[in-house]
């Protein structure tokens, strides 16, 4: 069955996505989708198998990898060759994956060998690959951010109910004590009532590590396209543009200007240093503070070279979130590309630096970190601290995906709970096309900005013919 869907039904299957979306990122339910035995092996498709995809290589080796696509011809044969030589460490008499450079074509010869997917492509490709995967009833695991924009997060969200498959979002610490603890400490009062969350990344870069370009326009011109590389597959749903390999004057000159990884800081391809770290960042704290949507989103500070084209070097968000399921309202504040808070809310002493990434939670009975620890002396001496009361991962964050596609339990950073937070941290970049100051009204539902209406176009995408959803 399609997920193309009418205005009307979209907006009344959003409204049940919302009432359900509280309870579902605490305590998944269990796959119910006809699963695979327990102890056979996932026929596995990788969309996208060099830089990170190789990290997913690597995890679902003990499966059985069946088809690998990726649009360079060497990460293809990079990855082939270390399947080739674990098949050989471990004795296994198994044939190679069939390789591709464009998904539409795996999918469309491979569907039937294929029982899950994950995808590890740059963002404008995640909901894509991802759909097609799921409406074909392959279960998915998808890098973050889930998707290149807020429509598209919500239409996988509502996929993955529809088509009943085990869903994962590549946020990694998902798996890990910190937030399972953040969430316990909040809930049990540990700072009152919490007022504010300031969250900060080293991303897109800070004097002491760049990452990838930011605040630029395009530059003109183009380079021959490199052989093994299928651009127009890497394109994919963005706009057609000529390939051109390195900047040839600028600020930038002698860096890529597309690929690899340097697409994170375009519009067109990539979500910026919010949506690289975001749904890392703000994982815990969606859950902790039991969030929704954001009622409204503004663009504190810039520096004042974001383009058409290009995100601005760095900012600072401001999220306002209303009072929800016993909470009272709170702001979300996230700083990127050298922004920090200020030294009084992280308590630094005179020339201390402040960590590369960090969080700071500020209640009305004091102030805490992420990993969490309370920041003052005395509560930690008065707070007792709660015994664990949400369930833990038992393996790591691809195993737990894994046993979910097996009929296991949901894994915790299922698409019920990454659509929504990808939603969140995708509303930033609203604000980042409104404007220093600007704040955007946001009715979360729907999906549209009450009182800047102009904005609604940048919630969705305009696909290049042969990928829309």
């Amino acid at each position: 069955m399609s997920t193309r869907c009418h205005r009307r039904q979209f907006l009344g299957q959003t409204a049940a996505l919302a009432a359900a979306a509280v309870g579902t990122q605490f305590f998944p339910t269990p796959n119910i989708l006809a699963a695979p035995a327990p102890n056979s092996k996932l026929n596995i498709a990788g969309v996208g198998v060099g830089g990170r995809g190789g990290a997913h290589v690597e995890a679902f080796l003990n499966e059985n990898l069946v088809a690998v696509c990726d649009v360079v011809e060497g990460a293809r044969n990079g990855c082939l060759g270390r399947i080739e030589r674990f098949n050989k460490e471990q004795e296994l008499n198994r044939p190679l994956p069939k390789s591709f450079s464009d998904y539409r074509e795996m999918f469309d010869k491979m569907h039937g060998q294929i029982d899950a997917v994950f995808v590890a492509t740059p963002d404008h490709h995640h909901a894509t690959a991802s759909m097609t995967a799921m409406r074909l009833g392959k279960h998915v695991y998808c890098e973050k951010p889930l998707t290149h924009n807020i429509r598209e997060a919500r239409l996988l969200t509502l996929a993955a109910r529809e088509h009943k498959v085990a869903t994962q979002l590549g946020n990694n610490g998902r798996e890990g004590e910190g937030w399972r603890r953040l969430c316990e400490w909040i809930w049990a009062g540990a700072i009152g009532n919490v007022q504010e969350a300031h969250i900060w990344t080293d991303r897109a870069g800070i004097p002491r590590r760049f990452w990838w370009p930011q605040g630029g326009g395009r530059p003109t011109g183009a380079d021959p396209t490199p052989a093994g590389l299928n651009w127009d597959a890497w394109l994919g749903p963005a706009p057609e543009r000529p390939y051109l390999h390195t900047y040839k004057e600028g600020k930038f000159q002698g860096k890529p200007v597309y690929q690899p990884f340097v697409w994170r800081g375009w519009w067109d391809f990539g979500t910026g240093a919010l949506g690289d770290i975001g749904c890392h960042a703000m994982s815990g704290l969606f859950t902790a503070l039991k969030i929704e949507f954001a009622e409204a989103v503004e663009l504190v500070k810039d520096s004042g070279d974001g383009t058409t084209e290009m995100f601005p070097t760095a900012s600072i968000i401001r999220w306002d979130i209303p009072a929800r399921a016993g909470m009272p309202a709170c702001k979300i504040f996230w700083y990127d590309g050298g922004y920090y808070p200020s030294r009084e809310i992280c308590e630094l002493a005179p020339g201390q630096e402040f960590p590369d990434n960090g969080a700071i939670f500020i209640g009305d009975k004091g102030k805490m970190t992420g990993e969490p620890r309370l920041m003052s002396e005395e509560r930690r001496k008065e707070f007792k601290i709660p015994e664990p009361n949400i369930p833990r991962c038992a393996s790591n964050h691809f195993a737990e995906w894994v046993t979910s596609c097996k009929g296991g339990r949901a894994a915790f950073s299922n698409f019920d709970h990454g659509g929504p937070l990808t939603e969140m941290v995708l509303l930033g970049n609203l604000a980042i096309r409104a404007g220093v100051g600007k704040k955007v009204q946001w009715d979360g539902p729907s999906m549209k900005s009450t009182n800047m209406p102009e904005l609604n176009g940048f919630a969705q995408r305009e696909y290049r013919k042969g990928w829309s959803l």
